[in-house]
């Protein structure tokens, strides 16, 4: 059964955004045109600027995702978010710049063979000057760097780091999953359809994602920056730094070192009390 494209009828309230302070969060100097150029610029400088980080959802506070808290707290504070976060302040960008943006919802895979919630939030985008339609994934933490063309088998090689799109017809509606390469060769790291998704469904995913007490984002501290050459992870108290030829360094850190490790390599500078509460 032939899947149904998104149609780009979601609002995600670009009119409400000051995009000045947007693209100057991001470094992002070229045309502010809706061309597919200017989008593969905008997903990299987002995917590389605005890190990965459930500070909040640890210590219990509230998420809220209109878009003026998310332009003080990622903009203005210049701190972080989880996926829905960076997807609604993408999403309000590219409407503001003219692109064709609809939302999408996928479920984390990993390899892992097992169904998950669809909690992971995506875009799937068009520009002024191509008919294709394109996979912005800028809020899992780990690239890609540029858009994915929404087709089957395509792939894209940003700075050495690999991803495969792939299609597999079903009976009621089409799964697509994204596949990443690796050392072992390639692994799914999520799958989705094509059924559109609106601010007020990432509201519903944000809450469980921040809030329910099998969430893993509720127990334990994540942060990610992907710079391009190197992705780091940190998982509670253990650092990684992953290469794109796969190989990669681990190191524990102390509670004393959080504060600084966070900043120093993932761009996230907490606040005295976030830091108090986090290494009690």
């Amino acid at each position: 059964m032939t899947s149904h494209l998104p149609t780009g009828t979601g609002t995600w309230h670009g009119d409400e955004l000051d995009v000045d302070a947007y693209l100057g969060r991001i470094g992002f100097t070229g045309e502010r045109t809706a061309t597919l150029a200017t989008l593969r610029r905008l997903v990299r400088a987002h995917t590389t600027s605005i890190p990965f980080e459930n500070v909040h959802a640890v210590l219990g506070r509230p998420l809220p995702l209109d878009l003026a808290s998310l332009q003080e707290r990622i903009v203005r504070r210049r701190r972080g978010g989880y996926c829905f976060e960076h997807v609604l302040l993408l999403a309000a960008a590219l409407e503001r710049l003219g692109f064709e943006v609809d939302g999408i919802s996928g479920r984390v895979t990993l390899g892992s063979g097992r169904w998950t919630p669809a909690t992971h939030a995506m875009l799937v985008v068009r520009s002024t000057d191509d008919d294709r339609h394109w996979l912005c994934d800028v809020g899992f933490g780990g690239g890609p760097t540029e858009p994915v063309e929404l087709a089957d088998g395509a792939e894209v090689d940003a700075d050495g780091w690999r991803f495969r799109l792939e299609r597999r017809p079903g009976t009621l509606v089409d799964a697509w999953w994204l596949h990443q390469h690796g050392p072992d060769g390639w692994t799914d790291r999520h799958t989705f359809s094509l059924a559109p998704r609106y601010p007020i469904d990432y509201v519903m995913g944000s809450h469980y994602v921040g809030t329910h007490p099998r969430s893993p984002f509720v127990k334990r501290i994540f942060a990610q920056r992907f710079t391009g050459t190197e992705h780091h992870q940190l998982d509670a108290t253990t650092w990684t730094t992953i290469r794109p030829d796969g190989s990669r360094t681990s190191k524990e850190i102390a509670p004393s070192e959080l504060g600084q490790v966070l900043k120093e390599t993932f761009d996230i500078a907490l606040e005295p009390d976030e830091l108090a509460q986090l290494t009690a």
